[in-house]
């Protein structure tokens, strides 16, 4: 019997890898606020790396680009604005 024709075999699961949100085109820089956009949580903290799946230095270009943003006034430093609902 041919030991390459294995009925009952486990089949290898795929999985599709998460596109970086990053790509080689994008500029990082504090004008891009769709790309910062993508970065910052609700309440306007700085998501971590393995959340954003970026590399060390996409990372802190990031970090600059958002502090240039923060300081120009193009984004809030806190966004801890209560909704409130009657």
């Amino acid at each position: 019997m041919n030991k390459s024709k294995r009925p009952f075999t486990k089949s290898k699961r795929s999985f599709r890898r998460r596109l970086p949100p990053i790509q080689s085109g994008d500029r990082i820089d504090y004008r891009n606020m769709s790309l910062i956009s993508r970065i910052i949580s609700e309440q306007g903290k700085i998501l971590s790396r393995r959340v954003n799946r970026v590399t060390l230095k996409q990372q802190r270009l990031i970090t600059i680009a958002i502090k240039q943003a923060r300081i120009l006034s193009l984004l809030p430093f806190l966004n801890n604005q209560k909704q409130f609902e009657r």
